[in-house]
């Protein structure tokens, strides 16, 4: 069992020393245990794994899974970040040292126009607490670009409603400030003197955003309830609570933004995590040149 307590010695260090979430911490070990459940039918275990078992199981997650490349991707990500771990603190070898990371085309993930985002927001009535509240959520992803396990964690102290700033804790428990459109705030304003107070009752919460048990929503239920309201208009795409953050991102490059600033408020720590929205804005320039050019 020395493997798992050597995964269960990583969960501790991503945590304590990465300041990892619970979910990002999930995913490294779910992908470590899957790696090594693959090792044991070789009767081998992740601590005495090689550059070549660990080639194996990619390849075996690729042609027998057949996972796409931005799972082996993660995938190694995962067991890279572990054996880098496992080389400092026991001073053995890393095996992921000359392993190549499978390449991952970029595609811009599914977005929302103005007139789809205005459709879904009228299909949710102000006049029910619980789709005021949801409203308001849905409001605040799209006019910040928040990250729902953000947009869940925010309690009433966070919002300045006078500078029209909120704070966020993105990943990593890493804090940023972000703007808020008028819009947003007049709905969190409308939010909590209307709603707020009928779903918690006599409860207390420090939380903005609280289910009707007044606990904080979690981000299951936010991703069933946007589904419902999605189901009430004719939008046939595949849309989720991050769907709204890639039309925030999306429409401020339409609109002109440079890549720097939406990189800030998107919270990205590496650019090239944004340079995916990069090629509307070569398509806004060949608009422009088709339009007004003589031979356009």
């Amino acid at each position: 069992m020395a493997d798992f307590k050597e995964i269960d010695r990583f969960k501790r260090f991503l945590k304590v020393e990465k300041g990892l979430s619970s979910n990002s911490i999930f995913s490294y070990t779910y992908d470590l245990k899957k790696f090594n459940a693959f090792l044991e039918d070789s009767n081998k275990n992740i601590m005495s794994a090689s550059q070549d078992d660990i080639k194996k199981f990619l390849s075996f997650e690729k042609t027998k899974r057949n996972n796409s490349s931005r799972t082996l991707a993660r995938s190694l990500a995962a067991i890279r970040q572990f054996y880098n771990y496992v080389s400092i603190t026991l001073e053995v070898p890393n095996p992921t040292e000359k392993i190549e990371t499978p390449q991952i085309r970029k595609s811009l993930p599914d977005f929302l126009s103005t007139e789809e985002i205005d459709r879904l927001f009228n299909s949710i009535s102000d006049d029910d607490p619980f789709e005021l509240r949801d409203k308001t959520m849905f409001e605040l992803l799209y006019s910040c670009g928040m990250r729902i396990s953000e947009a869940i964690e925010i309690k009433i102290m966070d919002i300045d409603y006078e500078s029209r700033f909120i704070k966020l804790s993105g990943k990593g428990n890493k804090e940023r400030i972000v703007p808020i459109g008028l819009q947003a705030v007049k709905m969190i304003k409308l939010y909590v003197k209307k709603s707020r107070g009928e779903i918690l009752g006599k409860r207390e919460s420090e939380f903005l955003f609280i289910s009707k048990k007044g606990s904080k929503l979690n981000r299951k239920s936010v991703w069933r309830l946007l589904k419902g309201y999605v189901d009430r208009t004719n939008i046939k795409k595949n849309i989720t609570p991050h769907t709204l953050r890639h039309s925030f991102a999306t429409h401020l490059i339409e609109n002109g933004a440079d890549l720097r600033s939406v990189q800030e408020l998107l919270g990205h720590m590496d650019i090239s995590t944004t340079q995916v929205y990069t090629h509307l804005a070569k398509k806004k320039l060949q608009e422009f040149h088709s339009q007004f050019h003589p031979k356009g």
